[in-house]
C-alpha cells in the first residue's frame, strides 16, 4: 500500500509539471497494485485527454463506472473523451 501512495503521488506531481506521460505511467504502475482504486483510474483519463488519447481516457471513465456508478469525474471526463472522439471523426470526414 505505501508503494501505491507513493507512485500516485508521484503521477500527482507529474501532472502538476503538465509532463502527462510520465504521469500516466505511473498510475498505470498503482493500477498493478490496486485495480479498485478508482481514482487512478480518472487521474489517468485526464492525462489521456491532455494527450488526445480520447478512446483510451473513455475506456479508463467506462472502468470506473463499472465499479461507482456516479462518479461524477468519470462522467464528466467520459464526456470529454467522448466530445473529442467526435470532433476526430468530423475531421476525418473532412480529408
Amino acid at each position: 500500500m505505501e508503494k501505491f501512495k507513493r507512485l500516485k503521488n508521484e503521477g500527482n506531481d507529474f501532472v502538476k509539471m503538465g509532463d502527462y506521460e510520465e504521469a500516466a505511467s505511473k498510475y498505470s504502475e498503482c493500477m498493478k497494485l490496486n485495480t479498485e482504486e478508482c481514482t487512478v483510474y480518472t487521474n489517468r483519463a485526464l492525462c489521456y485527454l491532455k494527450l488526445y488519447k480520447y478512446e483510451e481516457a473513455k475506456q479508463d471513465c467506462d472502468h470506473v463506472l463499472q465499479i461507482e456508478d456516479s462518479n461524477i469525474k468519470a462522467f464528466y471526463r467520459r464526456a470529454l473523451a467522448y466530445k473529442g472522439l467526435q470532433v476526430r471523426k468530423k475531421n476525418m470526414a473532412g480529408i
